[in-house]
């Protein structure tokens, strides 16, 4: 198994009845702003170097934003949010993300997401969850990150489950919590660095603000060096 034979099996993936058709809904009623495009609509792989030491993890893709571009965080509000910040810290080649052909190349990070599939109202079941996690526990296996940035409560959550890190109160989440897991998955030691997502959610409201954002960047790279 490789990464782009992963890839291939994300994107073919229709496990989840409710998860296909509610992404294949969306792109065929799209948004009035993007009604000239060809929508994605399909599982959105994950995306960026394949020798990558940082691992993102974020919720999934959004209804108009990957679930439109097939690219994890383009097209939305949070990957205006999220490129930028890696740009500042000389992990992407550029501060946009607009569509796969846009040139955009990642250095030494990966971005991936717990569930692959827009879910409506951004809330996946928990069998959904639990019927993604497998593709995010081989992404773990091929890349080997030593970092594993965790964009919300969610994707941290998943995260753990990967790694069989129990019980969940020893790892409260909160924007900047950095914990050592080394379970369940072979031949991985990692650190787990959690941050609030991107989303506007947070941004509009002052919860996460750029400084912070640039902060979890800073620390991933110093933990590079701790792994």
């Amino acid at each position: 198994m490789s990464l782009e034979h992963l890839q291939t099996e994300v994107v073919a993936c229709r496990k989840c009845p409710r998860l296909v058709a509610w992404r294949e809904a969306v792109a065929h009623a799209k948004r009035k702003a993007y009604r000239h495009q060809e929508y994605w609509g399909r599982p959105v792989p994950g995306f960026g170097d394949p020798r990558a030491q940082i691992l993102i993890v974020g919720l999934a893709p959004g209804a108009h934003g990957s679930n439109r571009t097939g690219r994890m965080f383009t097209g939305d509000a949070s990957g205006h949010f999220l490129y930028p910040a890696l740009y500042r810290a000389g992990l992407a080649n550029q501060p946009h993300s607009a569509g796969r052909e846009d040139g955009l190349q990642l250095r030494g990070v990966y971005i991936t997401a717990v569930v692959r599939c827009v879910p409506p109202a951004n809330r996946p079941a928990s069998e959904e969850l639990e019927r993604c996690r497998p593709y995010l526990a081989r992404e773990i296996q091929l890349l080997k990150p030593k970092v594993i940035v965790c964009l919300g409560r969610v994707a941290f959550e998943g995260v753990l489950r990967v790694f069989s890190a129990a019980p969940r109160k020893e790892f409260p989440f909160r924007h900047g919590a950095v914990y050592k897991l080394d379970r369940a998955v072979p031949g991985v030691e990692a650190w787990v660095l959690c941050s609030y997502h991107p989303s506007q959610q947070n941004t509009l409201t002052g919860r996460l603000n750029a400084e912070m954002f640039d902060a979890i960047w800073v620390r991933a790279r110093e933990l590079l060096h701790d792994a």
